[in-house]
């Protein structure tokens, strides 16, 4: 890929009007400082040797993105033989998605600015390289994002503040949530540094008895202790399947839009979820876009959550054709088994963050199904008959020895001098 790389930006130097490519990386180090600021980690380069990799990273990247100029009805400039087996105005070639995959990875990202100061250079004006470099974005994010985004959703997102590819492809996917997030915070933290040395010494004797009691009490089973309210767990959301759903009367009804979309109508028993394409790159769309949404923090883990919800829905893979044939899910992978590996695989979000009009979409369904008389009863024989199975089992093998014991006293001694039966004939 290097060689390719290379090769990319020598011809894109020979696009440069009377500047060399030693100009080009020379304005990059001035761009320096905002360069890093678009990554959350340290990146341990020296300032000209991050320029040299951003410009040939940078060539390489926009000869890529011309496919999708050329799809919005512009051109850079014709595509090289060189990467002609690389770039598929179809989409088809796997060296094609291969690279889409590539270019998507949080790990991998170029910033925009870098994007779009190598046009400027070849184009000569900002605002011509502003407008390419947002058609290239728009037809970009159109065949990754696995939401339909239109045109007018894309439009809200300026190409100047956009931190990189990622972060241009999250803006529209994501509504924005200005309600604030809860945050559950653990219990017996004390901010107060003086009080907390003074209290300490005389509170350790008593902290380590309470901690003892309650490792005691936490050992019994049942009781009062299923009371007590436990924190959220973090890698669990509490919602039944697809299939239970749909057992207890629930219908799945496909929306156009995104996120914010999704919706539930306890009056007539409907679950409005976003159509969603599932292909080869959605895996790594979905896993870098979870990435970038826990590095940037900024707010809720809207998309997390909505991850989590499809993860807690689909089980099997009779919930993903129930889906599916709802239109919910557009699947162009192999088959039903790999859209429910794909969910059940996303990692689980690391945070106690909820989202608040998700989590009440989540409770209004959790709330329908639990009020159905055959989940109530279905919980009622989980609970009182079959969670007590070892007990049952106990009881019945003592009747079954007092039966045997009552048989063999009859046979010797005789039921009836204890026992009178009167008979009648």
């Amino acid at each position: 890929m290097q060689r390719y790389k290379l090769a990319a930006a020598k011809r894109t130097a020979k696009q440069f009007q009377s500047l060399k490519f030693q100009n080009v990386v020379d304005q990059l180090t001035k761009l320096d400082s905002r360069i890093r600021a678009c990554y959350h980690k340290y990146l341990d380069f020296k300032d000209e040797t991050l320029a040299w990799m951003m410009a040939i990273d940078a060539s390489f990247l926009l000869e890529f993105l011309q496919v999708y100029a050329v799809q919005e009805g512009k051109t850079l400039t014709r595509v090289s033989s060189r990467m002609s087996h690389l770039v598929d105005y179809a989409g088809t070639k796997s060296a094609h998605n291969a690279i889409l995959r590539d270019a998507v990875m949080l790990e991998n990202q170029i910033p925009l600015v870098v994007l779009r100061k190598m046009l400027e250079f070849q184009l000569s004006s900002l605002e011509l390289a502003d407008d390419m470099l947002l058609s290239m974005l728009t037809g970009l994010c159109k065949e990754l994002s696995p939401f339909k985004l239109t045109d007018q959703d894309l439009q809200k997102i300026q190409v100047s503040g956009g931190s990189h590819l990622l972060d241009f492809l999250y803006g529209p996917i994501v509504p924005k949530v200005e309600e604030p997030s809860e945050i559950t915070e653990v219990e017996g933290q004390n901010d107060g540094k003086q009080e907390k040395e003074s209290s300490s010494a005389d509170s350790s004797y008593v902290k380590q008895l309470l901690d003892f009691i309650w490792k005691q009490v936490q050992k019994l089973n049942g009781g009062p202790i299923r009371l007590i309210k436990k924190p959220p767990s973090v890698d669990e959301i509490a919602i039944p399947s697809v299939t239970e759903l749909a057992n207890c009367g629930i219908r799945f009804v496909p929306t156009n839009g995104g996120i914010s979309t999704i919706a539930f109508d306890a009056k007539t028993a409907t679950f409005y979820l976003p159509t969603v394409t599932l292909d080869v790159n959605t895996e790594v769309v979905l896993r870098n876009l979870v990435a970038y949404e826990a590095s940037n923090a900024s707010g809720p883990l809207v998309f997390t959550r909505y991850t989590e919800l499809m993860n807690g829905i689909i089980d099997s893979d009779e919930d993903a054709k129930t889906l599916r044939e709802n239109g919910i899910i557009l699947n162009r992978l192999k088959n039903d088994e790999e859209v429910s590996k794909l969910w059940n695989g996303m990692s689980k979000s690391v945070k106690l963050m909820k989202v608040p009009f998700l989590d009440k979409v989540i409770q209004d369904v959790n709330k329908h199904h639990s009020g159905r008389l055959s989940v109530i009863a279905g919980k009622f024989f989980k609970l009182y008959v079959f969670g007590s199975w070892q007990f049952l089992s106990v009881l019945a093998a003592i009747c079954l020895l007092l039966l045997m014991a009552l048989q063999s006293f009859c046979e010797v001694y005789g039921c009836r001098r204890i026992l009178p039966v009167k008979t009648t004939i």
